[in-house]
């Protein structure tokens, strides 16, 4: 399957800072048909690192996509049923407008002077991407991580426009720990002599502190027990391990493809995400009429089950219709990306069943 990422720009999205974005552009990419009913989308949303390229081949970059053993034909989500259309975010830095993109007002890159953004804008942003797309209410929003938090803030903020949601590996909040690690890694990029206050677009970009918190960040995907397997204490050479060696590459790769600001801009909101916006999570789901698939992984300890449980139980609490399932894994927090068998065959089945109930 090759794909092609499209580019759709509004005039303005009015952000929870009470600035005014103009304009605004969104990156996106679909899979499979829409029917005649427009019955049948799917949004799926991304993770921090993630972009609009979800699937398929990039037609440009010949790279494939972050869940492409996810998204296809046969496959998790389906695409000879369902219309899945995933958009890298608000904030990021692969098409959607971010502090990478030009400000109008000056002519140069906004860097630092990017208006600070939330889950909310990020979601209000695709919810008007999906209003251009002439679908009035998705089959479902699905996400892992960043992409959960985002799928119960869609369930929250439009009732009407969803039918499912299904959060992977995902919270409604960021624990103090979750909190500290992004931190790190602001710091790292923050430490970096080439950051210079965000303004180093056309000149040397903040490889060593950037790559330092890709490195931070890499542990925290994995598990225990999946690093003993992939590493163990093997030497790559007399003095580099080989888990040195590979913390290294996938700091260098991340460089690559990532910025700096994004990545600072977009830690902050889901470090400052909160559903329950200073009340209950109860509160938050008052008014919610998705119905819900809910994923955790036993080896996350960086997104634990017990936050994935705090959800099921609020909802739960309101009578919502909701299933949960604790999937075994080794692979730690990577595993939604990376050990998908048996999540595919909840998915496939969850989305079956909505499906029918819809039509």
């Amino acid at each position: 399957m090759i794909t092609e990422k499209q580019i759709v720009q509004f005039d303005s999205i009015s952000l929870d800072a009470g600035t005014t974005l103009a304009p605004v552009d969104v990156a996106y990419e679909t899979y499979g048909e829409l029917n005649a009913a427009k019955s049948n989308a799917i949004l799926v949303l991304h993770a921090f690192s993630g972009d609009a390229h979800a699937a398929g081949i990039d037609k440009d970059s010949g790279n494939t996509g972050w869940w492409d053993n996810m998204i296809g034909p046969g496959k998790g989500f389906d695409t000879d049923k369902y219309h899945v259309i995933s958009s890298n975010v608000l904030g990021g830095c692969r098409g959607t407008t971010g502090p990478i993109s030009i400000n109008p007002a000056t002519g140069c890159p906004f860097a630092m002077s990017f208006p600070a953004v939330t889950i909310q804008d990020m979601v209000r942003l695709q919810k008007m991407l999906i209003d251009r797309l002439g679908i009035k209410k998705l089959l479902s929003v699905s996400g892992g991580s960043m992409g959960a938090m985002q799928a119960l803030q869609w369930a929250v903020a439009y009732p009407d426009a969803i039918a499912s949601a299904i959060p992977i590996a995902g919270t409604a909040r960021h624990s103090p720990q979750q909190i500290a690690f992004n931190e790190v890694g602001r710091q790292a990029i923050m430490a970096d002599p080439d950051w210079n206050e965000g303004n180093y677009y056309g000149h040397r970009p903040p490889a060593r502190g950037l790559s330092v918190a890709r490195m931070v960040g890499h542990i925290t995907y994995m598990s225990d027990a999946s690093m003993r397997e992939k590493f163990g204490r093997r030497l790559r050479d007399q003095n580099q391990f080989e888990v040195e060696s590979y913390l290294r590459y996938r700091g260098s790769q991340f460089v690559d493809r990532f910025d700096a600001n994004s990545y600072l801009y977009i830690t902050k909101a889901m470090d400052y995400f909160d559903l329950t916006n200073g009340h209950s999570l109860s509160a938050a789901f008052e008014g919610v009429k998705a119905r819900f698939l809910v994923i955790s992984f036993t080896s996350d300890w960086l997104y634990p089950s017990y936050q994935s449980l705090e959800v099921v139980r609020a909802l739960r609490g309101r009578n919502c219709d909701v299933a949960y399932c604790e999937l075994p894994s080794s692979y730690g927090h990577d595993a939604f990306l990376v050990n998908v068998t048996e999540q595919a065959e909840l998915v496939r089945g969850f989305l079956a069943s909505t499906f029918r109930e819809r039509a």
